[in-house]
C-alpha cells in the first residue's frame, strides 16, 4: 500500500510540509458545506497552502454522493484549471474523500490526492484503502474504483466538532476492525466509554491508530480485494442493504449505524453457520442495541433487504449471496455463501435481539 499514513493533530503544518514535498501545478480543495463552515477557515488560516487553493463545495450527505454531484466536480476541476499535475485535498467525511477520491482518480485519467478525514468514520475507514466511488441507482458505492490517495492524514482535532451520533457511527467500524483482530481488541473498545469521552484526547487517537493499523495490514496483502481484505466486508453486505433500504424509505441512516446493525446479522449468520460463541453474540448486540438502537423491520420487508444483498458488488453471481463470517474473534471466513432460509433466520434472531 503505498498511501502514507499520518497520524498527527498539526494538520495544517503536515498538509504544508506535503505540497511542499509533492510540488503541484495547483492544489484544489473538495469539501463540504458543513466543513467549509466548521473547518476550512481556521486550516486556510494556519496552512499556506491552503491560503491560495481553489475551493469545490458540495452539500453534505450520503445522499449527495451521486453522479449529479461528481459531474459538478469534474466542472470545477475544469473551472479551476487543474491538470494532471495538480493535487487535490479532500477535507471532509466519507461522501468527501470516496467521491473526491473518484473524481480525481478519474479526471485527466489520474490526479493526485490527499485524504483529511474530518470524521471518525472517514479516518478509520473512507479515507484509508483505495477504495473510491458514488452511490448509483439506489445502490450504495455501485459506481467507483481503486485508487489509493497520496496520503491520508489522520487526526482527532476535528472531532470536537461532530455529533454523538457521528462519533458512534466511525466507532462502528473501529468495532470491525477488533472484531477482525482478536477477543482482547474487541473488549478493548467495549470497555472504552465512547459515549462519554474526550473525542479529541490522545486515548482516542491511540484507539484510532490501532484501528486503522489493523486495516492497513490487511489492504496491503490484498489492495485490490481478491482475496484477504474481503474480510473488511464484515457486517456491510446486511449494513449495506439496510443503508439502501432506508434510503428507498427517503428516511437515510449513518453507515456506521447501518454497519452496526448489519454485523448483529451476520454474527448471528456466524453463530449458525460457523458456531461462533454465544456469549461474544449477545455482548457484541446489547452494546449495539444500547447505543445505537435498532433498524426496524418486518418479516415483509425480507424480500427487498434480499434483493439488495443479492445486488451487492462482492458477489460473483447474481443468485449467491457471499459474506464474510467469523468463527471466533479474529478468526475469518471469507467467501462463505448463505442461503436465503438462513438469512431470513439471522433476520428473525436480529430482530428478538434488539427487540423489534
Amino acid at each position: 500500500m503505498k498511501q502514507q499514513l499520518i497520524f498527527t493533530n498539526n494538520t495544517a503544518e503536515t498538509i504544508d510540509t506535503l505540497v511542499g514535498r509533492l510540488a503541484p501545478s495547483s492544489l484544489v480543495v473538495i469539501t463540504d458545506d458543513n466543513v467549509d463552515r466548521l473547518v476550512l477557515p481556521q486550516l486556510q488560516a494556519d496552512s499556506k497552502a491552503l491560503a491560495g487553493a481553489y475551493v469545490i463545495k458540495c452539500r453534505p450527505g450520503d445522499e449527495n454522493k451521486n453522479l449529479d454531484a461528481l459531474s459538478t466536480v469534474w466542472t470545477e476541476l475544469e473551472r479551476a484549471g487543474a491538470t494532471r499535475s495538480s493535487l487535490v485535498l479532500n477535507i471532509g467525511g466519507g461522501m468527501i474523500t470516496d467521491m473526491g477520491g473518484f473524481a480525481a482518480a478519474a479526471y485527466k485519467r489520474g490526479m493526485r490526492f490527499i485524504n483529511v478525514p474530518t470524521t471518525l468514520l472517514a479516518a478509520v475507514d473512507a479515507s484509508v484503502g483505495g477504495k473510491t466511488g458514488i452511490n448509483f441507482n439506489g445502490y450504495k458505492n455501485e459506481v467507483g474504483a481503486f485508487a489509493e490517495s497520496e496520503a491520508a492524514i489522520i487526526s482527532t482535532v476535528y472531532f470536537k466538532t461532530l455529533s454523538h451520533t457521528e462519533l458512534l457511527s466511525g466507532y462502528a467500524e473501529m468495532l470491525k476492525h477488533a472484531l477482525l483482530q482478536s477477543r482482547e481488541a474487541f473488549a478493548s473498545l467495549l470497555d472504552f466509554d465512547i459515549d462519554n469521552s474526550t473525542a479529541s484526547g490522545e486515548r482516542m487517537l491511540a484507539l484510532l491508530q490501532t484501528s486503522v493499523e489493523i486495516k492497513r495490514r490487511i489492504v496491503e496483502t490484498d489492495l485490490h480485494e481478491h482475496g484477504l481484505r474481503r474480510a473488511l466486508n464484515l457486517g456491510h453486505t446486511v449494513g449495506h442493504a439496510f443503508e439502501s433500504y432506508a434510503m428507498r424509505r427517503e428516511s437515510p441512516v449513518p453507515h456506521g449505524y447501518a454497519v452496526a446493525w448489519g454485523m448483529v446479522v451476520e454474527l448471528v449468520i456466524s453463530h449458525l453457520m460457523l458456531d461462533f460463541p454465544t456469549e461474544l453474540l449477545h455482548s457484541y448486540a446489547d452494546y449495539v442495541r444500547t447505543r445505537y438502537g435498532a433498524f426496524d423491520i418486518t418479516c415483509d420487508d425480507y424480500p427487498a433487504l434480499l434483493e439488495l444483498m443479492a445486488h451487492d458488488k462482492k458477489n460473483r453471481t447474481p443468485d449467491i449471496i457471499n459474506f464474510s463470517l467469523l468463527r471466533d474473534c479474529g478468526d475469518v471466513v471469507i467467501d462463505s455463501t448463505v442461503s436465503a432460509d438462513n438469512i431470513k433466520a439471522a433476520l428473525d434472531i436480529y430482530r428478538d435481539l434488539m427487540g423489534i
